[in-house]
């Protein structure tokens, strides 16, 4: 027999909960956007599709290995959670990518190459220098210059107080857009050939060969013409064909500054994590990368031989970032790319390098508004359904446990409440869209929710079978429940977590949601329902059998005792 649990303090739970309720709207309308409504996905809101189309350098058609490949490194960076509801599909020999809303610029960013190779700086010039220099001199080609000549970082006046894994401070300038969208419109030919347009892959491959040979010469000449020539304000027909082992004359992302940059040092593939994080020291948002063993060991030897020199980290043919090195980076050490980049620019950076380039190279397309494929109808359904499936339950609780039903309602309302405003922070932080797939999962935690409730009222009537009154059993019957409902919730959870693992696409969203609400119903019974019920034990009113339809159990337990105590005497006789 269970023992007593007790004192208790009903309303210290009371209290907890309603804490955390106040905390989760207060994150609500005060951070973020501020806006109440949680993110819909594709099949109720519509959505941006975007069209992308391989570049190979020599124009032959990509592989189905190569495609797949790149579809699921896209599928990792826009949806690594399993939950923010977009879809990346392979179409012949393009890759079509939808996502949720109206931003065209996130789908464009996923289909960026994301090749990042650390280059030193052997020279740089601004562009509005070798302008003004070359409309002066119309013959004379922009030299190439020195790298203590380049763009003045700033003077590490306060380098004592820089970190020490963080060997630098003073860069160029950088664009505030990490991750910049492809060029939709450029000048022929282009690169956004389609996979049966032979002529056109044919010249964007010899765009790309005219490219290499001029921009990646060892020849000085043809890289001072290079310098002297290129255009930093029109699409980039190397973006991410540049080869490793040559030289380049690239651009700043900003398209401000020109860079002659030696064979690159250590690839992108050496990276082992990448995160954005917010330098307070310096008041502004970075790129924390790590390296894998051998990148690590050249990266601590380099900086140590080069210190006072630039090392330009380069994102698809263009710089991010040419920091000028402070001191030597010791081996297993993490480093930073900074720039002006801004919180989600940041992020977005990481996340893209953390995940890995893209096999291929390729050319967006112009966005298309995608309708949403279910719409309100399916939407207005769902809820229809959600409210239907609520009633059922409160009306079996109000039939079959009189008033106690009332703290069932109550416990479910206050669960819907704090079920939204995580909707909606979910939304917000990691970008989890709320599609019919969630919505049934939300709807089958009302069940899971109600089930608890069953559990703990059949474990009172069992108490109170065996002779104990209604302020009695609850404590007694609480005890024997927990055990069942942490047990019951326990099995559905490691299935959602299972389901969420194995599965893809919006069944994960349904095992979120189910996993979300199996732990929200835990929360629910333990500092709601279970303290509500206590204090209810506790009140004359509410131990009144025609208020808690404990009637009938309390006449069978006086049945049982006067039977129990006529089958004793008769033993005696």
């Amino acid at each position: 027999m269970a023992p007593s649990t007790g004192t208790v303090h009903p309303v210290r739970y009371l209290a907890l909960f309603g804490v955390l309720v106040v905390a989760l709207y207060a994150l609500v309308f005060f951070t973020g956007d501020k806006s109440a409504t949680p993110k819909l996905g594709i099949d109720l809101q519509g959505g941006t599709r975007v069209t992308l189309t391989a570049r190979t350098p020599d124009g032959s058609a990509p592989s189905q290995d190569s495609l797949k490949q790149a579809q699921e490194i896209i599928e990792t960076r826009v949806n690594g959670l399993g939950v923010s509801g977009s879809e990346v599909v392979v179409d012949g020999d393009n890759l079509v990518i939808t996502v949720p809303g109206d931003d065209s610029a996130q789908a464009r960013s996923l289909g960026q190459t994301a090749r990042l190779y650390i280059r030193p700086v052997t020279g740089s010039i601004d562009v509005a220098t070798r302008d003004a220099s070359r409309t002066a001199t119309p013959e004379t080609p922009a030299a190439e210059t020195p790298a203590t000549d380049a763009p003045a970082p700033e003077a590490p006046t306060d380098g004592t107080q820089t970190p020490q894994n963080r060997p630098f401070l003073a860069q160029d300038p950088t664009t505030p857009e990490a991750t910049p969208a492809p060029e939709t419109t450029t000048p022929a030919p282009t690169g956004d050939a389609s996979s049966d347009g032979t002529d056109e892959g044919d010249a964007a491959a010899a765009e790309i060969a005219a490219a290499r040979a001029l921009r990646q010469s060892s020849d000085p000449t043809v890289q001072q013409q290079a310098v002297a020539n290129l255009d930093c304000s029109v699409a980039d027909p190397l973006r991410g064909n540049d080869d490793p082992t040559l030289p380049l004359v690239a651009c700043s992302q900003d398209g401000l500054n020109i860079y002659l940059l030696g064979p690159s040092i250590i690839d992108g593939q050496e990276i082992a994590d990448a995160s954005s994080v917010f330098n307070s020291q310096q008041s502004r948002h970075e790129i924390s990368l790590s390296f894998k063993t051998s990148g690590s060991n050249t990266w601590a030897e380099f900086t140590s031989a080069n210190i006072g020199k630039q090392a330009a980290f380069t994102l698809d043919s263009k710089v991010v970032s040419a920091p000028t090195i402070q001191g030597a980076t010791p081996a297993g050490s993490a480093t930073s790319i900074t720039g002006s980049f801004t919180a989600d620019s940041a992020k977005e950076l990481a996340n893209t390098l953390k995940y890995g380039s893209l096999p291929l190279s390729f050319a967006a397309s112009e966005a298309e508004t995608v309708s949403a494929t279910l719409g309100l109808a399916s939407l207005q359904a769902a809820l229809i359904a959600g409210a239907v499936g609520l009633v059922l339950v409160l009306l079996y609780c109000l039939v079959y446990y009189r008033m106690l039903g009332v703290l069932t309602a109550l416990s479910l309302i206050l669960s819907g409440v704090m079920v939204y405003a995580i909707m909606v922070l979910l939304g917000r932080y990691i970008g989890f869209t709320l599609d019919l797939a969630g919505m049934a999962g939300l709807i089958i935690g009302i069940g899971m929710t109600a089930d608890s409730f069953v559990v703990f009222f059949e474990r009172i009537k069992d108490e109170m079978r065996e002779g104990r009154s209604f302020r009695s059993a609850v404590p007694r019957g609480w005890a024997r429940a927990r055990r069942t409902i942490l047990s019951g919730n326990a099995v559905s959870f490691i299935a959602a977590a299972v389901l969420y693992v194995l599965a893809v696409g919006q069944v994960r969203g349904f095992a979120f949601t189910l996993g979300l609400t199996t732990i929200l119903d835990v929360i629910v019974v333990f500092l709601v329902t279970w303290p509500l019920v206590s204090m209810a034990s506790r009140s004359a009113f509410w131990s009144k059998p025609s208020v808690n339809g404990l009637g009938a159990v309390q006449e069978v337990a006086r049945e049982r005792k006067v039977a129990a105590a006529a089958s004793a005497k008769e033993t005696r006789a």
